[in-house]
């Protein structure tokens, strides 16, 4: 396994290419796992002068190369013997003999990539016109991997200028030079920025903030739970559906100055029937008192009209209103002793004489009185 590498400012990152690293597997279809590096620490076998001791890489920073990757937009290329890297030099057209779709860490082997090669690439691999995988990749001052480049098909171990090629690899991927660490950098930025910390803050700090914010985060969760349930929502309902259903909510916000609560209301309502009963009840028993008087109502027909008129005061009003006034009855009500000047007959036994046709002298002799 001969790399042969490049590098640039020794205070930046640097890039090498491993040619002929591994020898590609078998094909049954068309996508295909490649092993991008081997586990653990590894370095050019022939021997050749390097600027760090050796590459390295393991499940942790494996998993920070996997994440770089996966971050960008587009997929990273497998080309044919690094053509990407010479078309400028050379002219000639760079095609892709795939595109790396995934990457996995395999304890004790390194890290592979899933690529999906062309059609002729594949046919190229099948009729064993292309036999090894040459990785690019970019590492740190200390010898660690950062990120997985580009690969290559390709059948020469030893490229003629591979060095220059490894430079013009560093310019072509400039942006991965910038720092040993350009990706997280990025991200501790934003996490700075976004804790309104100084822009010195180191990483440090940065997950310290982060750490003091946790209870606080968590105690959010809990509230939003809380309001998800009292507002009816699903436990899903984001933030702007639970702020949006608080404010339909608020629209519909009873005004106090308007309305009143349901129990003042009914106690109210039964202020006014006790009220309304005894206004009744005393008109009632002044209607009645006043009927009898007048002989409108016989004593008889009291009970009736009291319990009438609690029922239905204006039915018994009309009734009343319509009654004719009964002289007799009224002196049955002031004196109801027999009168010997209508043969001892009392003012009922008179009245109703009167009702009958028959003179006082008739009643009293068909009762028996003389």
């Amino acid at each position: 396994m001969p790399p042969i590498i490049g590098g640039m400012n020794k205070s930046k990152s640097y890039i090498a290419i491993a040619a002929c690293s591994f020898q590609l597997p078998q094909l049954e279809d068309g996508r295909v796992w490649i092993q991008l590096t081997p586990a653990g620490q590894f370095k050019p076998a022939d021997g050749r002068a390097m600027d760090v001791p050796f590459w390295y890489i393991d499940h942790a920073i494996a998993a920070a190369v996997i994440a770089r990757a996966k971050a960008r937009g587009t997929p990273r290329v497998l080309d044919y013997e690094h053509q990407t890297l010479k078309k400028e030099e050379n002219g000639q057209p760079a095609p892709a003999a795939g595109r790396f779709y995934d990457f996995e860490w395999r304890e004790g082997s390194g890290l592979w990539g899933l690529v999906e090669l062309t059609d002729r690439a594949r046919q190229m691999i099948t009729d064993g016109e292309y036999l090894y995988f040459s990785p690019v990749f970019s590492y740190a001052s200390d010898g660690r991997v950062l990120a997985f480049l580009m690969g290559a098909l390709t059948n020469d171990p030893a490229i003629d200028g591979m060095e220059p090629l490894a430079r013009r690899a560093a310019a072509t991927f400039g942006h991965f030079l910038s720092d040993e660490e350009p990706v997280m950098n990025e991200l501790l930025k934003a996490i700075i920025a976004a804790l309104a910390l100084k822009e010195d803050a180191t990483q440090e700090q940065a997950i310290a903030a982060l750490t003091a914010l946790k209870p606080a985060i968590d105690g959010s969760k809990q509230v939003l739970e809380q309001l998800r349930q009292t507002l009816g929502l699903e436990p899903s309902a984001t933030g702007e559906q639970i702020a949006a259903c608080a404010s339909q909510l608020k629209q519909q916000q009873v005004d106090p100055a308007k309305y009143v609560p349901i129990q003042a209301v009914t106690e109210l309502q039964g202020q006014v029937a006790a009220l309304t009963a005894r206004l009744n009840t005393g008109e009632l028993d002044g209607l009645v008192q006043s009927a009898l008087a007048d002989g409108r109502l016989m004593p008889s027909m009291e009970r009736w009209a009291r319990e009438l008129g609690a029922k239905d005061m204006g039915s018994l009003k009309s009734f009343i209103a319509q009654a004719p006034s009964v002289a007799a009855l009224t002196s049955l009500q002031t004196s109801g002793a027999p009168d010997p000047a209508n043969h001892n007959l009392t003012a009922s036994e008179l009245e109703a004489a009167k009702l009958t046709g028959l003179s006082p002298a008739e009643y009293a002799k068909a009762k028996g009185v003389n």
